[in-house]
């Protein structure tokens, strides 16, 4: 396809996407980048030409630029996190003697000149003009040379040279898998400007937060590499490397020693690649058209599992497309960059040995970040739990359903996780900074088991259904936006018509619990015969409203269903084949509330809390009452 048709493609598509409120908006940019790799000693120049639009209603007079590989230097602001942190990611330290003691030393923090990552700016302008620019870790600090009036353009232009690190992370080259270059968070990233203000946040290892724009990236580098990234290639007939197999007719610059890719990203909010002399390279036909490219090291150990996963990546685009939304790009890649998972644009980093199973799941988890994160772009560094959280979730739905064993509810190891969360004392509100976590783990369990419980509890609160709607108009309202917290609870308040801004509270906002749990179970012989009076306990301070399954002696089932005041919400019945009774509601201030079952002509066997599993209970010895 012709980049003239590819562009209107997108434009339709976009316009779609922008359908947004007069008081909503965002900024900007369109990039255009031409750098020169020197494969020699992972050295690289580049130029930089960026067109800012300011959508906000403020004057600026400083921006701001995110210099990522600059904290790959002894004394970085990540090099001291890894040495002060309790639990340091396994991947960036070395395990030392000293003396009898074994300690986890930061591999930053040993690195030589040729071996650090830097990133250096000159010569920046703008409109022509030369601006003031300082380094200041991994941000560059600019004093505009004049301000950017609202709704107004400027052209920023600069210089930049950097060096590729030992991969430390993410980033860099010569990773344990033997790839030569993984170039995320390789070139000046603008910061974010939204309605909260500047995202200048120094890199230290997290999460990310970017501006939508347009990427136009030329990259020269010695012949022999294969890359692939973000963007679609331009020119595809002077690159070879696969692309003849696919029917195009390749000229080859004379007597060249490198090759120039041409890739343009439109509509992005980040641009990464990755290149290796040794990349395979395969492409297989997605849903709707979409080309799915694999680019994996020819090593024989690997390549059975990299076949293997190619049409199960074309199930999992398909289940993501009907469940959330259809992906807008025609193009994804699966790129072996050598260092867990990582979602970029359009593509992502993952490691490529191991198991077949393990390479699956994080191919599954890194393309569902394309829904969220890559097109429901919410602010991943304050708000982690949405992008890892919700993408965790529909991972486990499209594993589960692909699966030749299907379970009935695949988020119980997630539910069991959180759980020793709670149990450790170490978890914080899920409003804490991605930075910020006094560990790792509780982060981690925070944001991608807690976040994934948001919605999987929200199928207890308003019913799956409601819940697949949320996601649907949730991806159409906010696509190509930045959505936030209460975006998503107004979406399916808007859908259901509950009540759940104590839900986004609690659940999000602090660590309080739920637990629940039956009190007392007695006979009453009254007015209206044998009655059993069952008697419940709010415990923990997170309220819930209740299903109640009663199982009778002579094999019947029973429900009840008792809703939260607070909710103003009663929930279609989960399991219609089981009678259900809706009791009067439960406030929150009355630690207790008391109902009756009639056991004229049946005997209770066993009364049970939430029989789904659905709602995070932390305690649940108490959830069930049987009767011998």
């Amino acid at each position: 396809m012709k980049k003239i048709l590819l562009i209107s493609v997108f434009l339709l598509s976009f316009a779609n996407g922008f359908a947004q409120s007069s008081e909503y908006w965002q900024q900007h940019v369109d990039y255009k980048m031409d750098v020169v790799m020197n494969v020699k000693n992972y050295q690289y120049k580049g130029k930089q030409k960026l067109v800012y639009t300011n959508n906000s209603p403020d004057t600026l007079k400083r921006v701001y630029y995110h210099l990522f590989n600059n904290a790959f230097q002894p004394g970085s602001e990540m090099d001291a996190r890894l040495q002060s942190i309790k639990d340091p990611d396994a991947r960036m330290v070395n395990k030392v003697k000293r003396g009898d003691t074994e300690i986890k030393e930061s591999r930053i923090k040993t690195l030589k000149p040729d071996e650090i990552g830097y990133l250096n700016i000159s010569n920046f302008k703008q409109d022509g003009i030369t601006a003031s620019a300082k380094t200041v870790g991994t941000i560059l600090e600019v004093t505009l040379a004049k301000p950017i009036l609202p709704h107004s353009k400027t052209t920023f232009t600069l210089d930049f040279d950097g060096q590729v690190p030992v991969q430390i992370r993410r980033s860099g080259r010569n990773n344990a898998e033997g790839v030569e270059l993984s170039m995320a968070q390789w070139y000046p990233k603008i910061a974010e400007f939204d309605f909260e203000g500047w995202h200048a946040d120094p890199y230290i290892g997290r999460e990310f937060h970017g501006v939508w724009g347009d990427f136009d990236v030329k990259i020269s580098i010695d012949k022999e590499y294969v890359l692939g990234g973000s963007g679609y290639l331009q020119n595809k007939n002077e690159i070879g490397h696969g692309y003849q197999d696919a029917g195009i007719s390749v000229v080859y610059p004379k007597n060249s020693k490198t090759l120039t890719w041409h890739f343009y990203a439109p509509m992005v909010h980040d641009f990464t690649w990755a290149a290796d002399k040794n990349y395979l390279h395969d492409i297989v036909k997605g849903p709707n058209n979409v080309d799915l490219h694999f680019l994996y090291k020819n090593n024989p150990e690997i390549i059975e599992n990299w076949k293997a996963l190619q049409p199960k990546m074309v199930q999992i685009m398909k289940f993501y497309n009907n469940f959330v939304g259809n992906y807008p790009y025609k193009q994804y890649s699966f790129i072996q960059g050598g260092d867990g998972g990582m979602e970029y644009a359009m593509c992502t980093l993952m490691l490529g040995n191991g198991k077949f199973e393990g390479i699956l799941g994080t191919a599954t988890h890194e393309l569902g970040h394309s829904w969220f994160q890559h097109i429901l772009a919410s602010n991943e560094s304050k708000h982690p739990w949405m992008d890892e959280g919700f993408t965790s979730y529909i991972e486990d739905l499209a594993l589960n359903e692909i699966a030749e064993k299907k379970t009935e509810n695949p988020f119980l190891p997630t539910y069991k996780a959180y759980y020793k969360l709670v149990e450790s004392g170490k978890e914080q509100p899920q409003t804490t900074h991605g930075d910020r976590y006094d560990e790792n783990r509780p982060y981690s369990i925070s944001s991608y088991y807690k976040g994934e419980i948001f919605l999987a509890q929200l199928e207890y609160l308003i019913g799956k259904e409601n819940v697949a709607k949320t996601l649907k108009k949730y991806f159409q309202d906010f696509k190509f936006k930045h959505p936030t917290p209460n975006d998503i609870k107004r979406t399916a308040e808007r859908v259901s018509g509950a009540n759940l801004d104590w839900y986004l509270t609690d659940w999000t906002q602090t660590t309080n619990t739920i637990d629940y749990g039956i009190k007392d179970v007695r006979i009453d012989l009254g007015y209206t015969g044998k009655n059993t009076v069952i008697t419940l306990e709010r415990i923990g301070r997170m309220p819930m409203p209740i299903d109640i399954l009663v199982e009778y002696t002579d094999g019947t089932k029973e429900s009840f269903y008792i809703p939260l005041r607070m909710m103003s919400f009663e929930k279609e019945n989960p399991n219609p084949a089981i009678k259900r009774t809706v009791l009067s509601d439960w406030t929150w201030a009355n630690p207790t509330y008391t109902f009756w079952v009639d056991s004229n002509t049946k005997t209770i066997k066993k009364i049970t809390i939430d029989p789904s599993g659905l709602m995070a209970d932390v305690k649940q010895a108490d959830n069930t009452y049987e009767i011998k």
